[in-house]
């Protein structure tokens, strides 16, 4: 008996269900792909911002994304190669407004910075100033930080939890391209449900690593943990203003709940890999 062969290049983004083989940067690719698809079966029209500065190991970022202009667009993904990491960083702090305007387009706008280490540790300005005024609320922002540990194209190891720490954002580390899909994905939801930027560290091995994963809609759903910050039920708010004294009066509040908020979910969601900044 014949097999019936039905295998595509464009499987390892565009099967929805099922097992595909992809390499740590392309699961990268997948993941606001799949956030996008998980988004519409909730009814939520969103789109995704992606933006951010190449450099090993996620030199091949930009290159695959270029490369699946039509792909992007079927998914309302926009990306746009910042000139600097911190431009970068800027344009998807924007993105987080968009809801803040009269007669949005989208329910809610995601998004996604890149950038290796050195560029995590010269964002800290505007990481701190986005985290603080808050996410979107059916946006969410990951910060995915390529660090270099062993030098393998680096001039001095790199690691970026501290810097993360520093602008008070949740790290996920994925220790596989499996992980990258999941935890991107809870990574999306704990930031919405936190209002905070939440840090993806993805390191050399990692991102160079080619492996078979499971793609379908079961996958990373999240569990609400039901927390209650001063006597009500949690829903993280959006702080706009940035000068005094709105921030000094607002800031201890602001922070206090949206981390009491991200722990409580990282709880119930079983998340053991996630550091919480305290």
């Amino acid at each position: 008996m014949a097999l019936k062969r039905n295998f595509s290049l464009e499987d390892k983004y565009r099967r929805e269900e099922g097992t595909v083989i992809l390499s740590g940067v392309q699961a990268l690719v997948r993941l606001p792909l799949d956030q996008h698809r998980a988004d519409q079966r909730q009814g939520l029209r969103t789109a995704t911002l992606i933006s951010g500065y190449r450099g090993s190991p996620l030199g091949g970022f930009d290159i695959a994304l270029e490369a699946n202009p039509a792909l992007l667009a079927e998914h309302s993904v926009t990306f746009i190669s910042g000139v600097n990491e911190d431009l970068g960083a800027t344009a998807v702090f924007g993105s987080q407004l968009a809801n803040l305007y009269p007669l949005p387009k989208y329910d809610g706008v995601l998004g996604l910075w890149y950038g290796k280490a050195p560029g995590v540790d010269r964002s800290g300005d505007v990481f701190k100033h986005a985290n603080f005024a808050g996410v979107g609320r059916h946006g969410g922002v990951l910060a995915v930080a390529g660090d270099d540990a062993c030098a393998k194209s680096s001039t001095i190891p790199s690691q970026s939890e501290a810097a993360f720490y520093d602008a008070l954002m949740p790290v996920l580390v994925p220790g596989n391209v499996q992980e990258i899909l999941d935890l991107g994905r809870l990574g999306f939801a704990l930031s919405r449900y936190s209002g905070l930027w939440v840090g993806f560290k993805i390191a050399t091995d990692v991102a160079n690593a080619f492996d078979s994963v499971t793609v379908g809609a079961e996958r990373a759903a999240s569990v609400d943990p039901k927390f209650v910050y001063q006597g009500e039920p949690w829903q993280a708010r959006q702080n706009a203003m940035l000068m005094p004294p709105h921030s000094l009066e607002s800031e201890r509040e602001l922070y206090n709940g949206r981390l009491e908020a991200a722990k409580a979910f990282a709880r119930a969601n079983r998340l053991n890999r996630i550091t919480v900044a305290a």
